[in-house]
């Protein structure tokens, strides 16, 4: 019985062709689609916003592959912050200047692995492609995770473990949002 690894591949594309943009969407439903009723945050990109962002050059995606050719994961990574939505290039600017000055700055959009794969080295070996880079750069990197992925996931104490055994890093919180909600069930007493 053979024990070797199966044969995976990490490329860092700039743009991703219809065929694999549609079969990475897939995958992204799939992982992301139950955040829908776990996080108040819309957690899922619509369908054209995430085909945008996989022909955006300004966003590098890092693509996990088997021996065969299979899609096993997905990572976007990006330098231009203004590619995304949801967070502010002018508080990475404020408090980050000398790495803003010189596009050291990077945000994390996603990581997604397929799920029969989750428990393999697919996630480690895109997130090394990535620290290899940051590091190179000696950026910051931002990224942003939902209360259920580190309440139930435990995501943010797996991945800031993960950064400290490839790189000497500081990680912090750097920002909340917490939501409420009031439910009524009619008027306060003697109103």
């Amino acid at each position: 019985m053979s024990t070797a690894r199966p044969e995976l591949h990490v490329t860092v594309e700039a743009k991703v062709d219809e065929p694999t943009a549609e079969s990475f969407y897939e995958l992204y439903v799939d992982t992301f689609g139950d955040l829908a009723t776990k996080a108040v945050a819309r957690q899922v990109l619509h369908e054209h916003e995430f085909r945008e962002e996989m022909v955006d050059e300004r966003v590098q995606k890092y693509l996990a592959w088997d021996e065969d050719g299979e899609v096993l994961g997905m990572a976007t990574l990006t330098n231009h912050l203004a590619t995304v939505p949801w967070i502010s290039p002018d508080y990475f600017a404020h408090h980050y200047p000398e790495h803003a000055a010189r596009g050291a700055v990077y945000y994390l959009g996603f990581i997604l692995v397929r799920q029969d794969r989750r428990r393999s080295r697919v996630f480690s070996e895109m997130i090394t492609r990535i620290v290899d880079l940051l590091v190179a750069d000696r950026a910051v990197c931002g990224w942003d995770i939902c209360a259920f992925n580190n309440d139930v996931l435990r995501l943010e104490d797996n991945i800031e473990g993960l950064l400290r055994r490839l790189s000497d890093v500081s990680v912090r919180t750097v920002d909340a949002q917490t939501y409420y909600s009031a439910t009524f069930h009619g008027p306060a007493d003697g109103r």
